[in-house]
């Protein structure tokens, strides 16, 4: 482990790797959200219907469920290093091929494709937890998140300044096709410049690669029941896709992906037991146990604070518009507010967990977000804007900070699993947003807000049965021997 000071001006050893690990984050999500900046010039050269841009969107994040889960396994397994850059690399074809559509279908293809760089945050928690020590953890990880989450927020602002630039109808195929190419470069330098670990220090990898490890019977069931909220949310999808929702695709069509969903989760179940049957046979040691129970209260939480920011940074700028009778410019640019907060939030919400403990720190963010939520709930079109706009940031720096104190307890659950718990705690978030906005879909704004709140306060609850994580963590080097790694200050 590095053991440099934390200093954000630094570009030497693990801030070097910090640096260019957030700059991979920004790049994925300014390529996974550089559609909706452009939503209407695209709209209006490819002839799309309302319907078909609503079926884009959906698109856009249908994959990303599964592909948290499945890029966390390999980054277990084949390292971050590679896994990014691979990620960087590939997610340039579907992107300049979204770039180059000509119809509907084309576009459809290359944003459902695209989905899978969403799932670029979960490799940089493991690269990070890799680098830096359990007191700097938090910190670093809330800036890898935050200032990575922000390119999102930096697609929004330049790419329609950029289609201009370029002129014409085509200028948003360049736009979106420099994104394509600053990916697949992007791919190459941080391939050359990063490795998954300091020198001397040992990159642990799960024993299978097939499902995740669990150490006790009912972590074993714990786990099977936290799996299926995920395919409910792409059951969920398909039934959005449906004659019910945008009409994208036949019922009968619906009815085989549901079906396949089923079978696919009970060929999920065959691989956890696969990996997992000597459980059943013969207890872990102590040394080596870890409690399933920590990464299932994450989940919950992360279905809460990352699902809501994905929902309410979607349909912030409509509900500013309608509530408050403003020009969709200065709504976007009101809401835009919201997003801002994660360059300070999440890496404040790191450096409190860091400092004042993991679990109270959830605790208060928790409460705090209920409370902005429930206040977000009450805004109509009475209050002065600037109150409404500040209750929005307030919220949004509970709900950001929140996520940072998520992952500042990912990395130190087991290490050699970090990147498949950081998958399926970073899937729970796109879960939460899935559900959040189908809600969104029945009810009026403040209901939706209500029912966010009412979300956080499961969250809460859940805390009390979380450990703050202590000690040590057992793992395994090669040639047999104990490593043990540090989750706290004695």
């Amino acid at each position: 482990m590095a053991s440099e000071k934390f200093n954000l001006f630094s570009f030497q050893g693990k801030m070097k790797i910090l640096h260019l690990s957030w700059l991979a984050f920004f790049i994925t999500f300014f390529v996974w959200f550089n559609f909706a900046p452009l939503l209407q010039a695209v709209k209006t050269t490819l002839g799309l219907s309302t319907e078909q841009v609503k079926t884009l969107l959906i698109l856009n994040v249908a994959l990303t469920i599964p592909a948290r889960v499945i890029i966390g396994m390999l980054t277990d397994k084949y390292g971050p290093r590679l896994v990014y850059s691979c990620l960087l690399i590939v997610s340039a074809v579907p992107c300049l091929m979204f770039a180059f559509a000509d119809s509907f279908l084309q576009a459809a293809i290359a944003r459902f494709l695209l989905g899978f760089i969403g799932a670029g945050f979960v490799i940089g928690i493991r690269m990070v937890s890799e680098w830096f020590p359990h007191h700097e953890l938090g910190t670093a990880e809330g800036v890898y998140g935050g200032w990575g989450n922000f390119g999102s927020a930096a697609a929004a602002f330049s790419l329609p300044t950029l289609a201009l630039i370029f002129g014409g109808d085509d200028g948003w195929r360049y736009a979106i096709g420099i994104t394509g190419v600053m990916s697949f470069v992007y791919g190459f330098i941080y391939y050359f410049n990063v490795t998954n670990t300091p020198k001397g220090s040992t990159y642990f990898r799960p024993k299978n690669l097939g499902a995740m490890e669990v150490t006790s019977k009912g972590d074993f069931f714990l786990l099977l029941i936290m799996k299926i909220p995920m395919y409910a949310a792409m059951a969920l999808l398909a039934w959005k896709l449906s004659p019910n929702g945008v009409g994208m695709i036949e019922a009968n069509v619906v009815h085989l992906i549901y079906g396949g969903l089923v079978l696919l989760y009970l060929f999920e179940v065959k691989k956890v037991w696969n990996v997992n049957k000597t459980v059943f046979e013969q207890e872990v040691p102590e040394l080596h146990r870890y409690s399933f129970k920590q990464v299932a209260v994450l989940d919950i939480l992360y279905f809460t604070n990352f699902g809501s920011e994905l929902a309410v940074v979607s349909m912030l700028p409509l509900f500013f518009a309608e509530t408050f009778s403003l020009d969709p410019v200065m709504a976007g640019m009101v809401a835009g507010a919201y997003a801002f907060m994660n360059l300070m939030s999440r890496p404040a919400g790191g450096f409190i967990s860091d400092k004042f403990g993991r679990r109270t720190t959830l605790l208060i963010l928790t409460a705090g977000l209920a409370a902005g939520y429930l206040l977000m709930g009450m805004v109509n079109s009475q209050w002065p804007l600037w109150l409404a706009v500040a209750t929005a940031m307030a919220c949004s720096f509970f709900v950001q900070s929140g996520e940072g104190a998520v992952f500042a307890v990912v990395p130190l659950i087991k290490r050699r699993l970090t990147g498949q718990i950081a998958g399926m705690t970073g899937a729970y978030g796109n879960v939460g947003a899935v559900t959040f906005l189908t809600v969104l879909s029945f009810v009026d704004y403040a209901t939706f807000f209500y029912v966010i709140a009412g979300t956080a306060m499961i969250g809460f609850v859940t805390l009390f049965f979380m450990d703050e994580p202590r000690g040590q963590i057992a793992e395994v080097r090669e040639d047999g021997t104990v490593e043990l790694i540090d989750v706290s200050h004695k």
